[in-house]
């Protein structure tokens, strides 16, 4: 094409396919675009090459914006400078390496003054989740990724990370901006952060990234929602909205955190701000509603190791944290983590002119060793000050009322806390508006009901049409089950208002849990007489390698017997790689089986990974069990995970656990409350100790010709 001296004309490429898609970019130049034509672009590596201009980018593009999906083991990457990339959806697949959207080509070519824009990840996860993968990853400097919609990130691997190094640079200056970070179920272990800046080996220096105007939401992959580990970064203007974990200033000096706001909502372990490290400054956040406690505390301020090696915690030295407003908060905690290799408590700090507000339930303020390092002023608490806070914190009560922006204020004249011009950014301002922020999944009971005849296989046919959420309703009857009842959506099975539904299985299990599976039953009786003896038999099993994971899995008013037929036949066993959400028994009486009620105790590598967030059982009734009435294990020393939680209330047990002398075994279990249940000849309980704070609450029980409690940690004993 000829051209005019001095005018410079852009191309448009329509393309169809990946081989179009390489000739047409082999040979761009500034403003030039290429378009993908709208469809499924399966099993495609998408390489964008270049160098653009200020103003004149080299674009890649959908012919409309979320008709282009990415799937199969596609990949986005990008190497040069000026660059821009917008309106892809990838979803149904994975990355085929270590990253969905990488902005290098090699470890010699990446990209600088770069754009990732309008992007939607959806589910694009590896098969296995222990198999770890970065979704987004940023190299070179002066890079933006904006206005994307990332979801649904189950396998190992942080969803966006600044990597850092010599090569590509240290000195970044990325912005990360306009995000919708979508929910992230609680991976189980450590890996499952949704921005990491950084690592610690290149900690002591700044990186200069920006992260504002972005939304966390349901972000409870682990304890770090934003692990910061390195220097210089603002984090401004985000939302963290029912996230579990804390934005965590864990390696780094001189990061500024700034009117941000914190909505948990009573979520449990909703966090704030971990503080670490030198020269760090909060000021002017809000946090409301966040009920987690410890290192997911409102605010935490860590003890540190003196002389810290780059991966362990450097002692808190000049923090600035004011004009904060921590309102129905759970706890501010001052000396985390203080043991005897965390022992420097923070130094040259300040907290001055903030607003505590407490839930009402306790002090709000927790805190261990010297706070001398700190200095308070300015600060007003209401109704009155924590007993624990020194001079500079003024005790009043106080009427918030909700201002225009939501956030609550204390009247005009107290000027404390948050400013009164912080203004959440909206929700529809942040990720694309042509693809749906989807959080709630299908929930039990939620879709159709379905009645079942008593017979030969009729509940098989039944479990195999119905739809997610169906609600399987059983009359009165034998029901003989000759097939595993594979659980891969969300299904109830319940039995009739009168008479029995009595289900027979003649296979090693009869429900198998699998990915994507939740099961509700209730109201049936349960027989096992009929199993043959096999290895493994469980009445619901969770298959190892099954990526079954934050399903529930609820047992209520029904009755189960029998369980004979082999030496370890377990009501519940959970496979290693497996995580429950929860585990709840209701109202069940069980009776003459050989193994456990609940087997949770397959991640015995000692990583800190476990097979159950929560168990409860209630009000309930478990007579000749000879294993542990459950068996729940977390080994390990790792720091990253909340769970596993436990709660026993208003039960009886009679001859439980006496094979093994163990009535029950939790085994790194951090929250533990046994209360009103009647032990009557069985086997002791064991807790034992890993890490963090474990709290063992005893109320109300009674010990029967068992062996007292075995502990390696003090039990608080409620009258």
């Amino acid at each position: 094409m000829s051209t005019a001296p001095g005018i410079a004309w852009s191309e448009e490429y329509l393309v169809r396919d990946a081989a179009a898609y390489a000739a047409a970019s082999k040979s761009l130049t500034p403003g030039d675009t290429v378009v993908l034509a709208d469809g499924v672009w399966r099993d495609v590596d998408l390489l964008l090459t270049g160098t653009g201009k200020i103003g004149q980018p080299i674009r890649l593009t959908a012919q409309t914006p979320g008709k282009v999906i990415l799937s199969g083991q596609s990949q986005l990457r990008l190497a040069g400078a000026y660059l821009e990339v917008s309106n892809l959806v990838f979803r149904d697949g994975w990355a085929p390496g270590g990253e969905v959207v990488s902005f290098r080509r090699s470890s010699k070519e990446w990209a600088e003054h770069s754009r990732v824009t309008g992007i939607v990840i959806d589910g694009y996860n590896k098969p296995d989740r222990a198999q770890s993968d970065n979704w987004v990853a940023m190299y070179g400097k002066y890079n933006r990724f904006d206005h994307n919609q990332l979801v649904g990130k189950t396998n190992a691997g942080t969803t966006l990370v600044v990597v850092r190094n010599a090569t590509s640079g240290l000195d970044n200056r990325h912005r990360i901006d306009h995000n919708w970070f979508g929910p992230r179920p609680n991976l189980g272990s450590n890996g499952g952060e949704t921005i990491r800046v950084g690592t610690s080996h290149d900690s002591q220096s700044a990186s200069n990234t920006v992260v504002e105007n972005n939304w966390f939401e349901h972000c409870d992959g682990e304890v770090e929602i934003v692990s910061n580990k390195s220097g210089g970064n603002l984090y401004r203007g985000n939302v963290f909205q029912e996230s579990r974990g804390s934005m965590v200033l864990r390696h780094g000096h001189g990061n500024v955190v700034e009117r941000n706001v914190f909505l948990g909502n009573g979520k449990p372990h909703t966090g704030g701000v971990r503080v670490i490290n030198r020269d760090q400054i909060i000021r002017d956040n809000y946090f409301e509603g966040v009920a987690g406690d410890g290192f997911a505390s409102a605010l935490a301020l860590m003890a540190g190791t003196r002389d810290a090696p780059l991966n362990r915690y450097e002692q808190v030295d000049n923090a600035r944290i004011s004009h904060n407003s921590f309102v129905q908060v759970r706890y501010l905690f001052l000396g985390a983590g203080l043991d005897d290799e965390r022992n420097a408590m923070p130094v040259r700090s300040a907290i001055s002119n903030n607003l505590f507000v407490g839930t009402g339930a306790g002090d709000v303020l927790r805190s261990q060793g010297d706070l001398s390092g700190i200095a308070f002023s300015g600060n007003v608490q209401s109704p009155a000050a924590s007993p624990g806070f020194p001079a500079g914190v003024e005790g009043r009560p106080l009427t918030l009322q909700r201002a225009a922006n939501g956030l609550l204020y204390p009247p005009a004249g107290t000027e404390v806390g948050a400013p009164r011009d912080l203004s959440p950014i909206p929700r529809e301002q942040v990720g694309v508006n042509w693809y749906p922020k989807q959080v709630q999944q299908t929930a039990l009971d939620s879709g159709r009901e379905h009645r079942v005849a008593p017979g030969e296989d009729t509940l098989v046919t039944a479990v195999a049409a119905s739809a997610a959420g169906a609600r399987l309703q059983l009359q009165a009857g034998d029901y003989r089950i000759n097939q595993v009842l594979a659980i891969d959506h969300p299904l109830s099975v319940v039995g009739p208002a009168k008479g029995n539904a009595t289900l027979r299985f003649s296979r090693p299990s009869l429900f198998e849990i699998r990915a994507g599976g939740s099961l509700r039953l209730a109201g049936l009786e349960i027989d096992g007489s009929l199993a043959p003896d096999a290895a493994g038999n469980a009445v619901i099993r969770v298959p190892p390698g099954s990526q079954a994971f934050d399903y529930t899995l609820e047992i209520a008013d029904s009755r189960i017997h029998d369980l004979t037929s082999n030496k370890a036949f377990d009501v519940i066993n959970t496979g290693k790689g497996t995580l429950a959400d929860a585990i709840r028994l209701t109202r069940v009486i069980v009776s003459d089986i050989s193994g456990s009620v609940i087997a949770a105790a397959a991640e015995t590598d000692d990583l800190g990974t476990y097979n159950a967030e929560t168990v409860e059982i209630a009000d309930s009734v478990f007579q000749r069990i000879g294993g542990p009435l459950v068996n729940l294990y977390r080994g390990g020393t790792d720091e990253s995970t909340f769970g596993p939680s436990f709660l026993l209330h208003g039960n009886r047990l009679e001859q439980v656990g006496n094979a093994g002398d163990t009535s029950l075994r939790l085994h790194g279990v951090q929250q533990a409350s046994l209360q009103d249940t009647t032990w009557l000849r069985s086997g002791r309980v064991r807790f034992t100790h890993q890490v963090g704070e474990p709290h063992l609450t005893l109320q109300g029980n009674t010990f029967t010709a068992t062996a007292a409690l075995q502990s390696d940690t003090s039990a608080e004993t409620v009258p």
